[in-house]
């Protein structure tokens, strides 16, 4: 699992998402939880933490949202050095598999269906923290 110290950036349009996976988080253990309404804002906060030397160690984003979605925001990250390797993990009501493969195709970590569930939220930490810990 990701260190409890590990700086997590929240991405969603609802609020109440954005709540509901803190408090998720929290119960888990982590405290530095930061959050966006969407990819653009996302995205300035990525460029600030590394200004300001407080790396974000994991992005959780919604994929539809106004402005910059989820899918978009990935790609811009993937598209900058900076944050090539960055663990990211997709959360979405889409399921279809061309959805899925795009989401793949685009360097994403791992992927979460909505609702999403505490236990599900653990399991899906624990197996992103497994493709990218140090060796």
């Amino acid at each position: 699992m990701f260190p409890s110290s590990t700086r997590i950036l929240v991405v969603d349009d609802m609020q109440s998402l954005r709540e509901l996976l803190g408090a998720y988080l929290r119960r888990l253990g982590y405290k530095d939880i930061i959050e966006a309404a969407d990819g653009e804002e996302a995205y300035k906060m990525l460029a600030e933490s590394k200004i300001n030397q407080t790396p974000v160690g994991l992005v959780i984003s919604d994929w539809n949202m106004p402005n910059l979605n989820g899918i978009d925001l990935l790609k811009l990250i993937r598209a900058n050095p900076d944050f090539k390797k960055l663990p990211f993990l997709l959360t979405t009501t889409e399921s279809e598999k061309p959805k899925v493969v795009e989401a793949i195709r685009s360097g994403v970590t791992n992927y979460m269906v909505k609702p999403v569930e505490e236990a599900t939220l653990k399991e899906k930490l624990e197996r992103t923290w497994d493709k990218v810990k140090p060796a």
